[in-house]
């Protein structure tokens, strides 16, 4: 499949939850957790914990997330939480240790729950789960009106190594062109609060292709954001998709714009450009890292390969052989009929959707992943797993890359790896090496 444009879709984890199905019509139905996780490997796992409730939900936002929480939902949501983790937990048994690499709390907005919900999320976490937070990483996901001082006392007491911040623009005309009603001085504030927490590594994101932003302007932003030196920092090219807020406003949210493709690849390589002569290195098209910034993740941290815990009801989970979680929506009305059901759930012994995931989409879930990393891939680990190469198992794939210029030449021998050019277009490299099936799933997902 060629693709007409730059920006198919960011592909952040293979196969997409539109892909999932619900298991109860699978012929093994509804699988034990038990019996998922009995053979898997459980000594570096990752944990990742889903709060889906923000303050505002950004124009732009297709994420699973609901705007507010009334009547003592965040109460209800982490009760189930508790439930969910106790079966989960009890489901991985004691046969194998049990030890987890890395933690991650996202949404959805973490930090809109209270320094004294944060307190009981890391209960959950460490308590039920057995994970501890002061050994491990830890990554919280937070928002300029929620970063508040008593909530980061609790993360960084907590053992919080990295705080994500979703800020977008420092002008704020485009924050609220990308309907994301806030002020620079607010988001000043907030990043202040940040460093004085003293969380190790602090993310900014900031988005390009924004309606109205220029090259000066976007210099602005990024400036603005050089301003705290943040060791990392991740560029997103703005997407309106079906079923946001400004994806309401566009009949033709899908069809190719040449001039806006052409406005976000200058925008990337402008940014880019003016990291990289900031002392920061490329880790992938979005993610830029300062040299000597302390590691964020584990040393051995591999996201072709570890065993993912994902609990709440916007997290996957993942083993070798099937990818799980629950159902999935954009329209609001359709998340919190979700979050109703998962709040309401009192067995969470069984995964209930999902995608199994093995042969062929496995070797295509390591090379998808490993290739948009701007480190590439070492072909002999490829092989060491599956016993093939990834040449002979992708070779029209492989060579239609090559003809477009997006793989480096100069990569060592036993290694594989996106050029400059490769990494600039990795939102229409990844969906090409999505199976025909996969494919064919997320074109029949009916939206919601």
């Amino acid at each position: 499949m060629t693709s007409t444009t730059p920006y198919r879709g960011y592909v952040y984890a293979y196969p997409h939850k539109t892909a999932y199905r619900p298991l109860a019509g699978h012929p093994a139905g509804r699988p034990l957790l038990s019996e998922l996780w009995a053979s898997e490997p459980k000594d570096a796992l990752s944990l990742y914990l889903h709060i889906p409730f923000c303050e505002v939900r950004c124009g732009f936002c297709n994420l699973f997330t609901r705007i507010g929480a009334p009547d003592e939902l965040t109460t209800r949501y982490l009760d189930a939480l508790d439930r969910q983790a106790t079966a989960v937990r009890d489901a991985l048994g004691d046969a194998d240790p049990v030890r987890f690499a890395a933690a991650a709390f996202g949404g959805g907005t973490p930090t809109f729950l209270t320094a004294g919900e944060l307190e009981r999320l890391c209960d959950i976490a460490e308590r039920r789960m057995g994970a501890d937070l002061r050994s491990v990483p830890l990554s919280v996901e937070t928002s300029p009106s929620t970063a508040t001082a008593d909530r980061l006392a609790v993360l960084a007491d907590r053992g919080t190594t990295r705080v994500s911040i979703g800020v977008q623009s420092f002008v704020d005309a485009e924050a609220r062109a990308a309907v994301r009603p806030q002020h620079r001085s607010e988001v000043e504030a907030a990043l202040g609060r940040i460093r004085d927490a003293r969380v190790p590594v602090l993310n900014i994101d900031l988005i390009y292709g924004i309606d109205g932003q220029t090259e000066e302007s976007w210099r602005f932003s990024l400036d603005a954001a050089l301003a705290w030196r943040p060791e990392e920092l991740y560029l997103y090219p703005l997407y309106v998709r079906p079923l946001t807020g400004l994806g309401r406003h566009r009949t033709d949210a899908d069809a190719p714009d040449r001039a806006w493709d052409e406005q976000r690849l200058r925008l990337y390589r402008a940014g880019r450009d003016h990291l990289l002569a900031h002392g920061y290195e490329q880790v992938s098209m979005r993610m830029f890292r300062l040299k000597d910034a302390p590691q964020a993740g584990p040393d051995d941290y591999a996201c072709q390969t570890d065993g993912m815990i994902g609990l709440g009801c916007g997290a996957r989970s993942y083993t070798s052989s099937l990818h799980y979680s629950f159902d999935y929506a954009v329209e609001m009305r359709g998340i919190r009929g979700i979050i109703d059901d998962f709040t309401a759930t009192g067995d969470f012994s069984r995964a209930e959707v999902g995608r199994y995931v093995t042969g062929d989409e496995a070797r295509r879930r390591h090379l998808l992943q490993s290739l948009l990393q701007a480190e590439g891939m070492d072909r002999a680990g490829y092989r060491e797993r599956f016993g093939t190469d990834p040449h002979a198992d992708f070779p029209a794939e492989l060579e239609r890359f090559a003809a477009r210029g997006w793989l480096d030449g100069s990569a060592a021998p036993g290694g594989l790896r996106l050029s400059p050019e490769g990494l600039a277009h990795s939102d229409a490299l990844g969906p090409e090496l999505f199976s025909p099936a996969v494919r064919a799933a997320m074109s029949a997902y009916e939206a919601k």
